[in-house]
């Protein structure tokens, strides 16, 4: 009796053994999008400055990627697609502005819409902070960065 318990629970092991094997390899039919992040994270950027990133995305399907539409949240962030189709196990970038002169924090999206069996619309998000700009006035009317030290008598 404990030979065929024994023998039953090595049995079962190896099958589930092998059906997470499985699991974690999954095979897409068709053309399949994936991204290197789902989030860039610019820190914080200065007023006016280099507000693009890049996200590279790689079809993992089997037949060709086509990248349809790439749009940003609102006018500030501004992508950029591949119109080209995208071989399967190939990768091409989609670059993203945004716009450093609007201060603040930045928390924004971008939609990539395609021919993906695993996701259709697929959305990553940016964000960051841009610094104030430098030349604006204060609440005082003195410029930003006029301020600082000890008041003058």
């Amino acid at each position: 009796m404990k030979k065929l318990f024994i023998s039953l629970s090595i049995a079962a092991s190896a099958m589930l053994m092998n059906v997470n094997a499985t699991a974690q390899t999954p095979v897409v039919t068709g053309p399949a999008i994936s991204v290197d992040k789902e989030v860039h994270n610019y820190g914080t950027v200065p007023y006016g400055g280099n507000g693009t990133c890049e996200f590279k995305v790689t079809n993992t399907g089997t037949e060709p990627l086509i990248l349809s539409k790439c749009k940003g949240s609102c006018g500030c962030t501004v992508p950029t697609c591949e119109p080209n189709p995208i071989a399967p196990g190939a990768s091409t970038s989609i670059s993203v502005k945004y716009d450093t002169k609007r201060p603040g924090p930045i928390d924004k999206s971008v939609s990539i819409h395609s021919n993906a069996v695993n996701e259709p619309v697929m959305v990553v998000r940016i964000k960051g902070t841009v610094e104030p700009d430098p030349n604006a006035p204060a609440p005082n009317g003195m410029p930003v960065k006029d301020q600082g030290g000890a008041p003058h008598n």
